[in-house]
């Protein structure tokens, strides 16, 4: 667990709000026709024209400056210049900045065009779910709060959440302590204090929770088929509350 200073956490303010507007560019950019590799270009552009450096570039070697993933790809997908984006597509775009030694991270997922209203509801109550995720974290509330909060949320409204992927803390290292699953016991897990930096994600599959990674060694997809969706935030655990730093 790491504790930001009042000067640190300035500091990601400005990481954040880069990773927050090559997210909300991205977004701009999502039509039919463009492929992957386009919205990889814009978003890096973007962030190393702040003078900051996309944190996923290279990373354990992934060679893309965002993952972008389509419909039953859950995470990690690898930009393509022959991967393009259809109508009826939902695209989830995972981005981060570092920054002045600080990163940042932050996901959504995009509808392009028209699609099913349960592809709709999922991409609502994912986002919602992360919301009722960061509404959790206040001082003195633990980890398992946090994954409660949002496993409940999902499985009220009869949706699947990925359990191999987790959230963390995030700061001076991409993936920081405490790990922040996206399921688990309400009062268990490491107890939250003023200072901590934390990106919240939940990963939820319209079908069933399983999933496994492509022959590629980054894709992950759900076993059944079924569209998936993913939202993050990184926020700020204050003594008045949980601040979203990942905001435009």
């Amino acid at each position: 667990m790491v504790i930001k200073s009042a000067g640190e956490i300035e500091i990601m303010k400005e990481a954040c709000f880069i990773a927050a507007s090559a997210l909300k560019i991205a977004g701009e950019v999502m039509k039919p026709g463009v492929t992957t590799a386009y919205v990889n270009r814009v978003i890096d552009d973007f962030i190393t024209s702040k003078g900051a450096v996309p944190s996923f570039l290279g990373y354990n070697g992934f060679p893309g400056s965002a993952c972008i993933s389509i419909n039953n790809e859950v995470i990690h997908g690898i930009p393509s210049a022959t991967r393009m984006i259809n109508e009826g597509d939902i695209v989830s775009v995972d981005v981060g900045a570092f920054f002045k030694g600080f990163h940042s991270d932050n996901a959504a997922t995009f509808a392009v065009g028209e699609v099913s209203s349960d592809v709709r509801k999922l991409l609502e109550v994912t986002k919602e779910s992360l919301e009722a995720g960061i509404r959790a974290a206040t001082v003195g509330s633990r980890v398992g709060d946090i994954s409660n909060a949002i496993q409940s949320y999902v499985q009220k409204h009869g949706f699947s959440v990925v359990k191999e992927y987790v959230g963390h803390g995030v700061g001076r290292d991409l993936h920081e302590d405490p790990a922040i699953p996206n399921h688990g016991e309400a009062g268990q897990g490491l107890e939250l204090v003023s200072g901590m930096t934390l990106a919240i994600e939940p990963m939820v599959n319209l079908g069933k929770a399983y999933v496994k990674m492509l022959n590629d060694g980054w894709t992950v997809v759900t076993r059944d088929g079924s569209c998936s969706a993913h939202f993050e935030h990184t926020i700020w655990v204050t003594d008045s509350g949980p601040q979203i730093l990942t905001v435009v």
